[in-house]
């Protein structure tokens, strides 16, 4: 008997901060038999334990649905090469707040075709369905581009908050109530200020965890804690 479709929700926030309540109701609104999977306090990459572990639960047929596209994927290289494997594997995906890019938007645009007389109408026809297939790819493109936008205007943001507090004369990154007691977790703290794109340096989470040579939730723990000591 034939597995019957499921319809997956996905849910993500990348700060302490942030609540995924407002992302789930209105995946939940939408799609109420979504099974939801969530992540916290990730990084703007891929690897993320809950959509990993959608990822190995999905098959052709089933829908994933996110409530936009930067739950997806800031980047856009990534959110595009992502939304690309799917597609090409039968699954559906869905964005409440830019449906224009929904896949089956998508596929409406492949599909499209143009009814003409003559001769050549193979070559027209050919040659029509390649710009539509840009041009849709390029829309795609777009929201993916526009979500990594927003989080480098956030990583200036911050940095920007960083440099006010520390000309305020502020310590940044300590925690209210607690001194950092060991050299090891001031020296990760410090290689996190100087490198990682949360506060404007050039590096990846998992490039500036591997400098400072720290576990994944050591790093998160620490950036979390860097970030929640300035005040905007």
């Amino acid at each position: 008997m034939a597995r019957k479709p499921i319809i997956f929700g996905y849910a993500r926030v990348s700060t302490k901060k942030q609540s995924l309540e407002r992302q789930i109701v209105n995946i939940k609104k939408a799609y109420p038999d979504a099974v939801i999977f969530q992540d916290e306090f990730t990084g703007t990459r891929l690897n993320r334990p809950a959509f990993q572990r959608m990822m190995r639960q999905v098959q052709p047929g089933d829908t994933i649905v996110f409530d936009e596209v930067s739950r997806m994927s800031r980047d856009a290289e990534d959110g595009y090469a992502l939304y690309e494997e799917l597609f090409e594997k039968g699954i559906e995906l869905v964005f409440l707040k830019e449906p224009h890019i929904n896949t089956a938007t998508y596929k409406e645009a492949l599909q499209a075709n143009i009814q003409l007389t003559g001769t050549d109408v193979d070559e027209i026809l050919i040659g029509i369905n390649k710009y539509l297939k840009r041009l849709a790819k390029k829309q795609i493109e777009l929201a993916f581009q526009t979500a990594q936008a927003e989080i480098d205007y956030l990583h200036k943001r911050t940095s920007e908050g960083v440099r006010r507090a520390q000309a305020a004369g502020k310590r940044v990154g300590i925690e209210k109530g607690r001194k950092l007691t060991t050299s090891k977790s001031i020296k990760a703290k410090e290689i996190i200020m100087k490198y990682a794109k949360d506060f404007g340096g050039p590096m990846k989470d998992i490039e500036v965890m591997k400098l400072a040579g720290i576990s994944k939730n050591s790093y998160y723990k620490y950036k979390r804690q860097l970030l929640e000591s300035i005040d905007d």
